[in-house]
């Protein structure tokens, strides 16, 4: 899914399997690993196939677009912008049953991404009040009405900074981002092949960060956040190295339609 949302998404021309398995090869998947990834992802939707004499190429469906398009902009949006807080927070009280085990994991996944944390059971509470509409459409598509929300400033009883700490794993998070900068601060690729290589492992490495960081503001972060330096280094190393690899990339395109 990062090599079709950073290469063949922005462009409107097929693939031919062997450019996407060559591609593949260079991140040690083998190839029938590769077509496999291709028949399960064109099974899900995002892709479809032509055949041209003996062999087949690869599109992306309407579907496919819109899904990485979307993807695309929270990946590069992430962290590009500076957060300001009002100081108001968002509750939503919300009860699953135990026994409804499948429930309780979408209802997580599914606020986590929209980056409420949960500092105790059927709490959910984030400072982004503006997601509350959102909050509600997860409730309502997964049968949960009888959930209840307020918005206010924290209260007297308790530290807010116990709060989040209890909602979030900030620490766990903070190793994750300086391990990325370890990773991409001193990398210095030589050549067409080695840009191609980073600049993918670098978007694939930091689309994850939207899913593990609510994106609190500064006021609830600890001193020196490593997420600030990370988001910085991505930003960067995405402008630096884009050029010189989606070159590459068409480089290789080129080279797939002439064989």
């Amino acid at each position: 899914m990062t090599l079709l949302g950073e290469f063949v998404l922005p462009r409107d021309r097929p693939v031919w399997t062997s450019m996407l398995v060559d591609a593949l090869a260079m991140f040690d998947v083998e190839e029938k690993s590769a077509r496999q990834a291709l028949a399960r992802t064109a099974a899900e939707g995002w892709l479809e196939s032509e055949r041209v004499g003996r062999r087949v190429r690869w599109s992306l469906t309407q579907p496919g677009r819109k899904l990485l398009t979307e993807g695309a902009r929270r990946i590069y949006d992430f962290g590009s912008t500076e957060r300001t807080w009002d100081g108001e927070w968002l509750v939503v009280l919300v009860s699953v049953p135990e026994a409804k085990r499948d429930l309780r994991h979408q209802l997580r996944t599914k606020l986590t991404w929209a980056g409420f944390g949960s500092p105790d059971p059927g709490v959910w509470v984030t400072p982004h009040t503006s997601r509350e509409a959102e909050a509600l459409d997860i409730l309502t598509g997964l049968g949960l009405g009888d959930a209840l929300s307020f918005t206010g400033p924290y209260g007297r009883i308790g530290e807010e900074a116990t709060m989040v700490s209890r909602a979030w794993d900030l620490r766990n998070l903070e190793t994750r981002y300086e391990e990325f900068v370890g990773a991409f601060a001193a990398l210095e690729p030589a050549d067409g092949d080695a840009v191609l290589d980073a600049q993918t492992r670098l978007v694939h490495e930091w689309r994850r960060f939207p899913f593990l960081d609510p994106q609190l503001p500064t006021a609830l972060l600890p001193t020196g956040w490593s997420g600030a330096k990370a988001a910085e280094l991505f930003h960067r190393r995405h402008a630096e190295w884009r050029p010189s690899a989606q070159l590459r990339w068409d480089e290789r395109l080129a080279a797939g339609e002439a064989a």
